[in-house]
This record gives structure tokens, C-alpha cells and sequence, in this order.
């Protein structure tokens, strides 16, 4: 396994980025090519799956397809959900059939094709976060006005993500990226997610405590709900830190596990210069001390970040002048 991703003495700290590849990803071995490929080129201390970010509601009904994002990201064209009545249709489905079992595939070959130890991330998605994707703006109305449909929806939601994170440990992935795009006060009050988001997240993450998986939390977006999700049982958590607080010297201080950014995605990276990158990489250095932290970005890249930018941020941990 690579140097330690947790707050334990290592040489340097560890380094890590991903991207969309929406060209490729609506197949198991396209997307697995595709994640070699680029570790391959930047010799990460981790691989983060880049299943397409709408993966998760393909079996329940929505179309998605890619329509020119510049961060690559697929979109739900059709919700499943249309109606309140539609919430009661969702069935728990089967891990290892359609798209699901397509991204266990991926998963698979990549664990496969690995040429070294570097641990295997899959991205799983927290429950709230995926009836956000079914339903798209109505769910907020949903929540107010028909809390009930929604929350059976979510127990089934639920009780499908518990059975793919059980499937993905067992088909050998090393850590789990749980992906949360709910804890925000720009997408409902802080209330609404405590009642709505908390409990399911709770469930899924529960149910993998016996799992040698290392637990990695992604919260989307800005004016986030940090220190509610801090409690959760996840080893790592993964936000945008310079876009919104905590920074990530004051997160090791109100959070027991590693703070996984430092990169600014769309600005810094995508806009460079070099000079630029390097010196957020040793800002992120001096304020962890030099443990701590996975220098990331706070989210996925943009599709036109340069692979200059990329380099300075490798060069940057190894202590290489870009």
C-alpha cells in the first residue's frame, strides 16, 4: 500500500486528483482504460474511480448524458422522479446488474490492471444525494410538502447503496469516496439535511464499519455543514477549502481524521501559473505541518486544466521546484 493517507508520519504528504472522462465512461473497460491511463501518467498515491457522477440513478430510470460541462460531468436529460406518486415506483435494485454492476466491472479491471500497490477509491453516493439526482429541483418541494413519499423513497435508496458499498469491498476496492453534494445551506437548511441526509448517511457508513475500507467524504459545495458531517464515521473528508470554510489547517483541529485538499480546482489549477500551484501546494504543507493531509483539489478537475498545472502539483509535494 502507498505511504499512510491518514495523520501518520510519512516522507511527504500524499497527492492526489481526479477527472471526469465522459467520452469513455459508459463502459466498464473504457473508463477502467482511462483511470490506468492516467495513473499511469501521474503516479498518484491513490486512484479515485471517475464513474460518471450520474451512474447511480441510470437503473432507476433517468436518462443522462453529457452536454458540454467543462468539469465532464454527465446529467440526468429525464428525472425518474416527475411526480410525488413516482417516489413510491423506486424498487432496491440489484448491485450487480446494469449500470451498477457495469461500474463493478470498471472497478474489477482496475484492481486488475494496477501496476503497482496504489489503493483503489470507488465513488458511492450518499442517499438524500441521490434522490436530489432522481428528482432534480422538485425534491425540495417534495421534502416540504410530501416528506412521507420521500422518506420510504430513501429507506429503498438506502438499503441499495448499503448492498453496492458491501459489493464493492468484496469486489476488492480499498476505500470508498462518499460523495455528499446535500450538506449546504445554498441547497437546504441545515435542519432539513440533519432530519433528511444524516440518518441514511449514517446507515450506509454503519454498515461498512467492519470492512477494511478507508472512508473518504466529498462535501460538495460552499457554506457546507462541515463539523455536522465531521462526525461522521469516515477517516478523510474531501471539500473545497478555498472556496469555503474551514480551511484546511483550522479542519485538523475540529476533525480527527486527514483533510484532503489545498488545491484551488477552477482557479489556481485551471488558470495557473505553475508558480501559482506550487505555492498552494506548500501553503497546504505549512498548514498541516506536514501530516495530515492529502493535497488534492476540492473537487474533480476541469477537463482543460493543463498538464503543466498537474505537474507543478507533483513537483510541488516532492519538494521539486515546477
Amino acid at each position: 500500500m502507498r505511504a499512510a493517507l491518514g495523520r501518520q508520519p510519512v516522507d511527504r504528504l500524499p497527492v492526489a486528483f481526479w477527472r471526469h472522462v465522459p467520452e469513455v465512461d459508459h463502459t466498464a473497460r473504457g473508463l477502467a482504460e482511462a483511470m490506468l491511463a492516467f495513473q499511469r501518467r501521474w503516479d498518484l498515491d491513490l486512484i479515485k474511480v471517475m464513474s460518471s457522477g450520474v451512474y447511480c440513478v441510470e437503473d432507476w430510470g433517468c436518462r443522462v448524458a453529457y452536454q458540454g460541462s467543462p468539469n465532464g460531468a454527465k446529467t440526468c436529460t429525464q428525472h425518474a422522479v416527475r411526480q410525488v406518486s413516482d417516489w413510491a415506483k423506486l424498487k432496491p435494485l440489484d448491485p450487480g446488474h446494469g449500470a451498477l454492476g457495469r461500474e463493478l466491472e470498471a472497478l474489477r479491471l482496475i484492481l486488475k490492471g494496477r501496476s503497482d500497490d496504489v489503493p483503489v477509491l470507488h465513488t458511492v453516493f450518499a442517499p438524500l444525494t441521490i434522490a436530489r439526482k432522481l428528482a432534480g429541483d422538485r425534491l425540495a418541494g417534495d421534502l416540504r410538502d410530501h416528506p412521507e413519499a420521500v422518506l420510504g423513497a430513501l429507506d429503498v435508496i438506502t438499503d441499495t447503496v448499503i448492498r453496492y458499498a458491501g459489493a464493492v469491498a468484496q469486489a476488492g476496492a480499498h476505500g470508498i469516496f462518499y460523495a455528499t453534494q446535500d450538506a449546504s445551506r445554498d441547497v437546504m437548511p441545515e435542519g432539513d439535511h440533519a432530519k433528511f441526509s444524516m440518518p441514511s448517511s449514517w446507515r450506509v457508513l454503519e454498515s461498512l464499519k467492519d470492512a477494511p475500507l478507508f472512508t473518504m467524504l466529498h462535501v460538495h459545495g460552499q457554506h457546507i455543514y462541515f463539523d455536522r458531517k465531521a462526525t461522521l464515521p469516515v477517516a478523510a473528508i474531501n471539500w473545497h477549502d478555498r472556496l469555503t470554510a474551514p480551511s484546511l489547517g483550522d479542519a485538523l483541529k475540529r476533525f480527527g481524521g486527514a483533510a484532503v485538499g489545498g488545491l484551488s480546482e477552477k482557479e489556481t489549477l485551471l488558470k495557473g501559473p505553475p508558480s501559482a500551484v506550487a505555492a498552494q501546494v506548500a501553503d497546504a504543507i505549512l498548514q498541516s505541518g506536514g501530516t495530515g493531509v492529502i493535497v488534492a483539489p476540492g473537487c474533480v478537475l476541469p477537463l482543460a486544466v493543463p498538464d503543466e498545472s498537474l505537474e507543478a502539483v507533483v513537483k510541488g509535494v516532492k519538494g521539486e521546484r515546477p
